[in-house]
């Protein structure tokens, strides 16, 4: 499903600490961005219906079932620049993306016949 790199995984909890003892990790993509898509972290404490969640080295993360279908083989990593530090997505679904590396674009498989085959 997704994954998180070991530093993705210590700036969560290290976030997570500031905020509510049981809250979760909310995963979400939405319309917008420069790119279509864009991805959107939060803290929740509230499941919703039509989530589903996924224990990720050992973080509980909250995806909603529109959001699913972009996340497959997500790849969360944090890292620090000169520009400060910030979530870094690598999708392998995505067939753009933008500067900032939050937005992304995404087509759908389409239904083509190949001929030969």
């Amino acid at each position: 499903m997704i994954q998180l790199s070991q530093a993705a995984k210590i700036e969560i909890a290290r976030l997570k600490s500031k905020q509510q003892p049981n809250a979760l990790v909310r995963l979400a993509v939405k319309l917008g961005g420069c790119a279509d898509l864009f991805y959107d972290m939060s803290f929740d404490e509230i499941i919703k219906e039509g989530d589903r969640t996924f224990e990720v080295n050992g973080l509980q993360i909250i995806i909603d079932n529109q959001s699913l279908k972009y996340v497959n083989g997500l790849v969360l990593d944090y890292s620090e620049d000169l520009m400060g530090g910030g979530f870094r997505f690598h999708n392998p679904q995505a067939v753009a993306t933008c500067s900032c590396g939050n937005s992304f674009s995404f087509i759908q498989e389409s239904t083509s016949h190949h001929s030969g085959l």
